[in-house]
């Protein structure tokens, strides 16, 4: 239990560090393919908020989702990448496959889905190669591009921010 704080100290002090040489990584073009990073632990309604993207004009086979949790029931994930704590390093890097591509890819929107700094998911939002990255206020405004004040369980609140953001800024 200590180790693992430690660990989780240990990685957000290396984001952090790498954080204040960060360039913004922004493109003009339309939003066609997204990426969800959902932590599980605060949020169940992972189906519904696709629903809302597909609603909103995204092709449902653009949109990938990989989970964190670090209990996971079977019911819950359907087929979907799951990761937790135990994927993170001590030099904050992962050691999931399917972690590791979904970082590789480039979305053109990524929705950081979790409202709690654990290290791994900022890991993965600060690693991804997006265009244009959207995430709360209760995170460090400096990992993503666009921040929501919400609360992760205001699922409509935030979906409906964020097109009307989206439009404003000429994405969909």
């Amino acid at each position: 239990m200590f180790l693992n704080y430690i660990k989780e100290f240990s990685a957000k002090k290396i984001l952090k560090n790498s954080l204040q040489n960060a360039k913004g990584n922004s493109s003009s073009g339309i939003i066609k393919t997204v990426g969800l990073v959902i932590d599980q632990r605060y949020f169940l309604e992972t189906d519904a908020l696709i629903k809302e993207f597909i609603a909103n004009g995204i092709l449902e086979e653009n949109i990938e989702v990989i989970v964190y949790g670090d209990m996971f029931k079977n019911n819950i994930n359907s087929g979907r990448v799951t990761f937790g704590s135990k994927h993170l390093q001590w030099n904050a890097e992962i050691d999931n496959p399917g972690v590791n591509n979904f970082i590789d890819k480039e979305f053109d929107l990524l929705i950081s889905y979790y409202n709690i700094e654990k290290a791994i998911l900022l890991v993965v939002t600060h690693n991804s190669k997006a265009h244009f990255k959207v995430g709360f206020s209760a995170i460090d405004k400096r990992f993503n591009s666009l921040i929501i004040n919400t609360n992760a369980d205001n699922q409509k609140v935030f979906t409906q921010e964020l097109f009307r953001y989206l439009k404003i800024l000429n994405k969909i």
